[in-house]
């Protein structure tokens, strides 16, 4: 993979901030015309630096305002449950994110409900069902200070 030079990662920012600017956006704020800027934005592409586009949604205008932070321990620490585990939580909507981690707990998810019943059910019906779980610890958000979606380049 080729090294990102000051214009690769000026570019990234911008599209960080609003991926909905055009080539040609892009070229007037770095002083470039558009063709060096989109073929540069097309590459970042193929090589994988910009993975997708996305929207980023209110989560209160589309009631999903409580937000959970689960821990998750197992019990057996084997290949399989572990594999199996992944698998499972890739299914469950709620989950936006979900980290392995090494130490006392073995996964974080960030959940997201319209509710603290709605995320009561979702522990009963779903999350609780995965095989080899063996402590759920959940921590409600009280207040986001800071979210972003972007990387530090």
């Amino acid at each position: 993979m080729e090294q990102l030079d000051q214009t690769d990662i000026t570019i990234l920012r911008i599209l960080q901030k609003d991926s909905k600017k055009t080539a040609k956006e892009i070229a007037a704020i770095l002083n470039l015309t558009p063709s060096p800027v989109y073929e540069r934005v097309r590459r970042l592409e193929k090589q994988g630096v910009i993975k997708k586009y996305v929207a980023i949604l209110d989560k209160k205008q589309i009631d999903r305002s409580i937000t959970v932070i689960c821990q998750v321990s197992m019990r057996y620490h084997n290949e399989a449950f572990i594999e199996k585990f992944e698998a499972q939580v890739q299914s469950l909507e709620e989950v936006q994110e979900c980290y392995h981690l090494a130490g006392q707990v073995d996964f974080i998810l960030k959940i997201h409900t319209k509710s603290l019943e709605e995320y009561h059910d979702f522990v009963k019906t779903k999350l609780s069902k995965i095989e080899n779980i063996g402590v759920l610890n959940s921590t409600f958000v009280l207040k986001e200070i800071k979210h972003s979606s972007e990387y530090y380049i």
